[in-house]
């Protein structure tokens, strides 16, 4: 009989053992587990990339509105290939972790070769088309592609850095859709807004992971090790202010507004928004996946419609 030994691809992040790999199955149920891999519900943090078509006041312009539609799409399948990565990375520690144990890598529901073609294959088909789209936006694209990678294996390991990576990653998905749409008035103010909701966001998460997984959290993510909820709390206070202030500022002095300066009336609900975010994160001990307390808490929704 033939021992059941590791299977090793490479020592640093394909090692599996055959207990943990799924059945073969057929083409429809691997693409189904890769779907789920490429995580389409975080798709939602991508539609970032139409901001400049909006506040450029070119959402009814059909050549910019298709060239946008274009690179989300590309967005869509760069940054899922970016969540193949990280559950390769990531599969030893996500298996402690008492939600993300069930993601197909991890599980062993979606094998390991399967994952790695698919993460080399799906960037060098996108690519190309991003840069014959527009070669500022397919850069902005490889560059996007290269933090986020980096962040899998190095920058996630080291406190703060971690989520100011995270915050550049949303800066990034902006800007890719300022050379879309050629954009003439778009204010650097949002660049701000964006970085700093993201920080908000971002450490509001690892609050969550730290309430969740409590003496357990750095077998998680090791950059919890450094973490503690005073600190956090400290930050989000620090952010949330500054988010606020900076999306005052924006209101008034964007040259792509009203000269009324009527949005300043959208503050209020900005501020609702924000502190109903937070409310959740530290009263319910939600936070973990952002991009469902978006899709599910209803008077959030009202808050960042309106």
């Amino acid at each position: 009989m033939h021992s059941r030994t590791p299977v090793c691809l490479n020592r640093r992040f394909l090692v599996s053992s055959p207990r943990r790999q799924g059945k073969p199955g057929g083409g429809s149920v691997l693409v189904k587990h890769l779907l789920e891999t490429m995580r389409p519900k975080q798709w939602v943090k991508n539609v970032f990339v139409f901001a400049p078509l909006v506040f450029d006041v070119k959402l009814l312009k059909p050549v910019y509105l298709a060239r946008t539609v274009v690179g989300f799409v590309l967005l869509c399948l760069v940054s899922g290939t970016v969540y193949i990565v990280n559950d390769l990375v990531d599969r030893d520690n996500d298996r402690q972790h008492p939600r993300k144990r069930n993601r197909p890598i991890a599980s062993g529901r979606l094998s390991l070769p399967a994952a790695l073609t698919a993460a080399i294959i799906i960037p060098l088909a996108s690519l190309p088309v991003a840069f014959l789209l527009d070669p500022a936006f397919g850069g902005i694209l490889l560059g996007y592609l290269l933090l986020q990678i980096a962040y899998s294996f190095v920058l996630k390991n080291l406190v703060i850095i971690d989520v100011l990576v995270i915050a550049a990653g949303f800066v990034l998905r902006v800007a890719a859709g300022v050379p879309l749409v050629e954009a003439e008035r778009f204010s650097p103010w949002m660049y701000v807004c964006m970085a700093l909701l993201a920080l908000f966001i971002g450490f509001s998460k690892r609050r969550h992971e730290l309430t969740l997984l409590k003496g357990n959290a750095s077998t998680h993510r090791e950059s919890l090790r450094e973490y503690n909820l005073p600190l956090l709390d400290q930050i989000i206070g620090i952010v949330t202010a500054s988010t606020l202030v900076t999306y005052a500022f924006y209101t008034f002095s964007a040259p792509n507004l009203p000269a009324n300066h009527a949005m300043m009336l959208t503050t209020p609900f900005v501020l609702y928004a924000v502190f109903r975010y937070l409310y959740l994160v530290q009263v319910k001990n939600l936070g973990g996946e952002p991009e469902e307390i978006v899709l599910r808490d209803r008077p959030l929704q009202v808050g960042v419609l309106l």
